[in-house]
């Protein structure tokens, strides 16, 4: 066994029983959150401590085209240094040999972090808090459909048949027996998990045909947004293994929910106390604090967490998605909802993002919110105890809006890097200028003949 095994998590080696491993892939996020990297040998992968990749994959749209980014390594795609974050070591446990996944850290070649990288993005947000003397804690909940195989963009996408053959049986919230349609799919997705190392909280059906939800258990927001970033991959991989496609589109079918990733905040001092509950148990300034900031800067940051043209079809009043920014206790109609939970459990769940966001940028919006709103003491507007899809006031509605929103977010810039926010503003808008020279059926249909 190498020597850098030994810096691997115990998954890890408890995968490979005692055999050297045969391929090592190094990975890391792009903007999307898809894996980017190179695979190699294992013998070679241990006598170099250092790769090289080039910056502008930063640039590129989910297209696989290039955004023309106003920035010196645009031109000259100088390499950026990755080095393996042995951490992150994981089984790849649907490859033929014996594959492990490892995230590398990115830094430029005169030293410091690669300001557009994701996961850097995260840890500058973190590192905000730990300044202050926090430390942020969250858990996110993963939305996603099975859905059958669909080879032709022009046709429709239809939820996979589950055992019964009826698409309607795999339309019932919360019943098990939804969760068995798909059965061998889901013990995939545990075996792989538990091989990877990975404790699901819990597995349920959710109100789409096909839809599953999984949560995670709450810790480090770096290593939760790894796990989702290797939690895509994994559940995409399983789904292949029986014929469907996993996807993770907010809303991949008509008349059907969008996908969310809620994500659950605490935040902790140094002396590991939740700081939004007071000694006496009861909600704390800065509870109140963190809500306001979301409340306050949350509409700059949608496009953080609705990547996508599509991510804005979600957002449909009385549809099972939140249309606005109100908070509420234990109210699943507000986007922002306090849970159920003792006083040193107390959190906040944003349920606005959806799950097409990349996991580390969307953890890093909503965290970077909640300190503005700790930083500037922000109130929040009164709770919402009724009906919050009466007030669809806050979130954009369309992936345009939210750039013109995000452009202006001075503060939200500080926190992420300027030098992300216009990579991320200059790539988003390549993607919208593609999206536009595409004409729909739903024109061809109403506008051909009729205008």
């Amino acid at each position: 066994m190498t020597d850098w095994l030994s810096h691997a998590p115990e998954a890890a080696r408890l995968y490979l029983d005692g055999r050297a491993p045969e391929e090592i892939e190094c990975i890391v996020s792009d903007l999307p959150g898809i894996a980017r990297g190179k695979a190699m040998p294992a013998t070679k992968f241990a006598r170099q401590s250092r790769f090289f990749l080039p910056r502008t994959i930063f640039h590129q749209t989910i297209t696989g085209g290039w955004a023309t980014v106003p920035v010196p390594e645009d031109a000259t795609e100088p390499d950026m240094i990755l080095t393996p974050d042995y951490s992150t070591a994981t089984a790849a446990p649907w490859t033929a040999d014996r594959t492990l996944q490892v995230i590398h850290d990115m830094e430029l070649q005169q030293g410091g972090p690669v300001p557009a990288a994701p996961r850097n993005v995260l840890k500058r947000v973190v590192q905000a808090y730990h300044d202050r003397g926090l430390t942020p804690i969250v858990a996110p909940e993963m939305e996603f459909y099975l859905v059958a195989r669909n080879t032709d963009p022009g046709d429709e996408i239809v939820p996979m048949i589950g055992r019964t053959g009826r698409a309607a049986a795999a339309r019932q919230a919360y019943s098990l027996s939804a969760v068995d349609e798909y059965g061998p799919v889901i013990d995939d997705i545990y075996d792989f998990a538990e091989a990877q190392g990975f404790e699901i909280d819990g597995i349920t059906q959710e109100g789409g045909a096909g839809q599953l939800e999984i949560n995670l258990r709450h810790g480090s927001p770096v290593k939760l947004a790894d796990e989702v970033f290797f939690f895509k991959r994994l559940i995409r991989e399983a789904a292949l293994r029986h014929g469907c496609f996993a996807t993770f589109m907010a809303k991949p079918i008509e008349k059907e929910p969008g996908s969310s990733m809620h994500i659950h905040h605490s935040v902790l001092d140094a002396d590991g106390a939740n700081i939004f509950s007071n000694a006496d148990g009861s909600e704390s300034d800065a509870f109140r604090h963190f809500i306001g900031g979301l409340q306050a800067h949350l509409p700059s940051a949608i496009v953080l967490l609705a990547p996508y043209v599509n991510s804005y079809r979600r957002y449909v009043k009385d549809f099972a998605a939140p249309v606005n920014l109100e908070w509420g206790r234990d109210n699943r109609t507000a986007g922002l909802r306090i849970p159920v939970a003792e006083p040193q459990a107390r959190r906040v769940e944003n349920r606005i993002a959806g799950m097409d966001c990349n996991p580390y940028l969307g953890i890093a919006a909503s965290l970077a919110c909640g300190l503005l709103g700790l930083d500037q003491r922000s109130e929040p507007r009164p709770e919402c105890t009724g009906d919050a899809y009466t007030n669809d006031q806050g979130v954009p509605r369309g992936l345009f809006d939210a750039l013109e929103l995000f452009d202006g977010a001075h503060d939200l810039h500080a926190l992420t890097s300027a030098e992300f926010a216009q990579v991320y503003s200059v790539v988003k808008r390549t993607e919208y200028d593609e999206y536009l020279q595409v004409i729909s059926p739903w024109e061809r249909e109403h506008l051909l003949i009729n205008v």
